[in-house]
């Protein structure tokens, strides 16, 4: 899952949201050097990978991206899922996008201190350019694609994802539907055992 599915299936808990959300930049044992609400939403995040890249429904969603983009398909995938949720947003949450999302850029700029720097340097052009209330656009995901393949030096084509994305939209909007329900299951059970 990309950045928005992490900060929603934080269950709105202000340090568990900032841990899940830079858990990525934070290897190993290292996640211990924070503070305990921090610790499990890096735990969090990792749960979510885990079973997010182990899922068959998500495993079927990226098999058909996998004979153009690789091993960065999974990465194309999970962008393409934070569409669907901020697509349908008003399914899963009762507070507006628009809102929700200000609230959240409104929290990396209180904890400005605990974020780690690489998150620190990211939320300037991630605020500035509204990342995530742009997910909810083909517009916005074609923008994302687009900053990615410049990202990973244009190794594989990630902009023509789009056209992967518009070709089987339905498609990946139903496997999206059907495992984000089986996310949100696993992780409520995993935020009881912390």
């Amino acid at each position: 899952m990309n950045f928005l599915a992490h900060i929603y299936l934080s269950q709105a808990n202000d340090r568990v949201t900032i841990g899940n959300f830079m858990a990525d930049g934070i290897k190993g044992k290292k996640y211990l050097n924070y503070p305990e609400e921090i610790q499990k939403g890096i735990l969090i995040h990792r749960w979510i990978d885990s079973y997010t890249d182990s899922h068959p429904i998500t495993k079927q969603s990226t098999k058909r991206l996998h004979p153009k983009y690789g091993h960065y398909s999974g990465v194309i995938v999970d962008i393409l899922y934070d569409h669907f949720l901020a697509k349908n947003w008003e399914k899963y949450h009762e507070q507006p996008l628009e809102e929700y999302v200000a609230d959240f850029y409104a929290l990396l700029n209180d904890h400005y201190d605990l974020l780690t720097p690489r998150i620190q340097k990211m939320m300037v052009p991630m605020i500035k350019q509204n990342w995530l209330l742009s997910y909810a656009t083909l517009k916005g995901i074609e923008t994302v694609l687009y900053n990615m393949n410049i990202r990973i030096k244009n190794r594989v084509p990630m902009d023509e994802a789009i056209q992967d994305l518009k070709e089987h939209y339905d498609a990946f909007e139903a496997e999206f539907t059907a495992f984000f329900e089986e996310l949100r299951a696993f992780v409520a059970i995993k935020i009881k055992e912390l």
